[in-house]
């Protein structure tokens, strides 16, 4: 499995919230391609772009959902909110 958490930092919840994105701690060797798919298949919702950050040592994956699904309703799926 390559997500390993969601976070859910202040910068997190805003970017939830405003940009409709989710941002998890990801595997530092997993690609992106490979993230969507499994974004995809365990929420079951359309991811729009991933974008990936390396800061000391971790990998943090930023999703950006499709406007039809909404990322605060996954959020509350995974207890965040």
């Amino acid at each position: 499995m390559a997500l390993i958490k969601p976070l859910t930092t202040e910068k997190a919840i805003k970017l939830l919230e405003m940009e409709n994105k989710l941002v998890f701690l990801v595997e530092r060797k997993t690609n992106k391609s490979e993230i969507k798919k499994e974004i995809e298949k365990s929420f079951n919702v359309k991811v729009d772009n991933v974008g990936t950050h390396i800061s000391k040592n971790r990998k943090i994956a930023y999703i950006k959902l499709k406007k039809e699904n909404r990322a605060i309703d996954v959020a509350t799926k995974l207890g965040l909110i």
